[in-house]
């Protein structure tokens, strides 16, 4: 029997996580990142950049249900969205499923990323790319925000940790460009870590959050490869849908028609309880 090859995930400077190798599908290798793509035995295919975990096939589900129907079930009308990043196409297969969404705007600053994933990864955006709703924009993401006219009713912002070309996704002056772009009772969702091990992440993005919305908290939901507690999405609007009850909820989710194996509107009232740990680290 040979040795399994691994892959180890060394984000966080006293914690790692690893995964076998089961068959590498996609190898590039430059002097600024290493892309891969291979098989593993339990999460199918994975997506790993400089050997951090971007996506899965496995349990990706987790991660685009709770930023997309979340905040669209709990505007309860929206008709306009806007993804910021998201290149692989999970959440736009995720918000076109809302049959009341007229128009998306993917803004995506790497055109190769979409047709890479497309290729790899066909089973993430499951035909979103040929949605007529979905106009793809490459352009940077932060860039866009501060020149688009708006009028989004939703706005999520998929984005990698704060390092290199997603760090300005993550400013103050983003956050407030984005909330300019909102429709009035729009709301803006944001990917902001795992709070036990990237808390610093999570209190910078409340403050600016804090400052800007009448609204402004987060929500969690626990995504197994993102590995380390769970993760924690920012949550910000002028509007009123936080207080969606559960019956509204149940209601407009059956109204769409949608099926998920995460989200419940259960499951979404209760992402908003959030633990001591977390409360701490809200400014």
């Amino acid at each position: 029997m040979t040795d399994k090859t691994w892959m180890r995930e060394a984000l966080h400077g006293h914690y790692a996580q690893s995964f076998t190798v089961d068959e590498l599908l996609y190898d590039s290798k430059t002097d600024h990142q290493r892309l891969r793509v291979f098989q593993n035995g339990t999460f199918g295919r994975m997506l790993t950049l400089d050997d951090v975990v971007q996506t899965t096939e496995g349990d990706n589900f987790i991660y685009h249900e709770m930023l997309t129907h979340v905040p669209i079930l709990a505007h309860g009308a929206a008709k306009r969205v806007c993804i910021v990043g998201g290149g692989d196409g999970g959440m736009a297969r995720e918000v076109l499923k809302h049959p009341g969404v007229e128009q998306v705007t993917m803004v995506e600053i790497d055109a190769g990323v979409v047709e890479f994933s497309k290729q790899y990864l066909p089973m993430l955006s499951q035909g979103a790319f040929e949605d007529e709703r979905l106009d793809l924009v490459i352009a940077d993401g932060a860039e866009f925000m501060k020149v688009t006219q708006g009028g989004y009713d939703v706005i999520i912002v998929d984005s990698t940790d704060p390092i290199g070309p997603g760090e300005v996704l993550f400013t103050d002056t983003f956050y407030g460009h984005a909330k300019r772009a909102l429709a009035p009772g729009g709301v803006l969702v944001t990917q902001n870590g795992v709070p036990f091990l990237q808390g610093e992440e999570l209190t910078n993005t409340m403050r600016a959050f804090q400052a800007l919305f009448a609204d402004a908290t987060c929500y969690m939901a626990t995504v197994p490869t993102y590995a380390g507690g769970p993760m924690a999405f920012g949550w910000g609007t002028d509007g009123a849908a936080r207080g969606v009850t559960v019956k509204d909820l149940t209601e407009r989710f059956a109204s769409a028609g949608i099926a998920c194996d995460y989200y419940t509107p259960e499951v979404h009232k209760a992402a908003f309880a959030l633990p001591g740990y977390v409360l701490k680290l809200m400014p």
